[in-house]
């Protein structure tokens, strides 16, 4: 009945192109939060996250735009639970980056740690191949592209929640300082939670993959 559909719906000119802002926001927003935790300057930092939330911004209102799309349209190019689903992950990870960022501003972190960098970076690779994946749904029947962008993900979802945990480990070992173990402890929680939420972005994929391939 899916593929009937499919058949019958003329190529959607609304969601594509939406669901394309939405991952193109993603990847721009985690490329900015790389450059940031790169940084060596205080300028430059301060910088990078003030456009960090600029885009979270430009995020909640695409957001909020399919959400209205997929009120006031009858036909949609995939489920609207799917749609739903995948839009709320991609919101999600653009709202934990620029969590992660407001909280290494607001507890006056300076010293960016190897985990921190490191999964900053996971997280550009699966926003990454989110982008690629969500461009390839508006060619859905040649799917190779998207199966293999989502184990990716999950690759990165699991060597993410390694370093997350190795380090949290280490942090109790080591250091005697409380707060500063606290501060730590919240900025790469955020982050790792942001790959959590690539990989439901791309259950979410997958879902809309196994319905209308």
């Amino acid at each position: 009945m899916a593929n009937i559909l499919q058949y019958l719906i003329p190529q959607d000119k609304k969601f594509f192109p939406l669901l394309e802002k939405a991952s193109g926001n993603l990847l721009t927003i985690s490329k900015n939060l790389v450059e940031m935790v790169h940084s060596n300057s205080p300028e430059k930092r301060k910088e990078l996250i003030r456009e960090i939330e600029r885009l979270e911004h430009v995020g909640d209102a695409l957001t909020h735009e399919i959400f209205s799309e997929l009120s006031a349209n009858f036909i949609t190019p995939f489920d609207r639970e799917d749609i739903h689903s995948l839009v709320t992950s991609l919101d999600d990870i653009v709202d934990y980056i620029h969590g992660s960022a407001k909280r290494i501003e607001l507890y006056k972190v300076t010293e960016m740690t190897t985990a921190i960098i490191k999964i900053s970076e996971l997280i550009l690779q699966g926003s990454e191949e989110l982008h690629n994946a969500v461009c390839g749904l508006r060619n859905i029947k040649k799917n190779g592209r998207i199966k293999e962008a989502c184990v990716k993900i999950n690759s990165i979802e699991n060597h993410a929640d390694d370093i997350f945990d190795m380090t949290i480990a280490q942090l109790f070992e080591e250091e005697k300082d409380a707060v500063k173990i606290i501060k730590y402890k919240e900025i790469l929680s955020a982050l790792e939670t942001a790959t959590d939420k690539c990989e439901d972005a791309a259950n979410a994929i997958e879902s809309i993959v196994i319905k209308y391939s």
